[in-house]
């Protein structure tokens, strides 16, 4: 299984947020996401986002642990990586 998690320093919410992502396909993510309990609204084109508090639990199913710049590599290597939208006020 090539589930990658990277480790949660975005903020939003009232606390801090991580991702995951597969480098091998999206049902591979999907399964994993389901089978660890995180649901459908988390995904976002390429990638879920999961909470802080739930980072050891993800690594101890499978998740590996890789930098952020490793995730978004491994990612785009893939082929899976969407491009996000560019959020600059027009």
């Amino acid at each position: 299984m090539a589930v990658l998690i990277d480790a949660p320093v975005w903020p939003a919410h009232g606390r801090l947020w991580g991702h995951l992502v597969s480098d091998r396909s999206l049902e591979e993510l999907h399964a994993f996401a389901r089978a660890a309990g995180i649901p459908e609204r988390g995904f976002d084109h390429d990638h879920y986002d999961y909470p802080e508090s739930r980072y050891d639990e993800l690594v101890a199913q499978g998740a590996e642990p890789v930098s952020g710049k490793e995730l978004v590599a491994r990612l785009s290597a893939s082929g899976l990586r969407v491009a996000q939208r560019d959020k600059r006020p027009r």
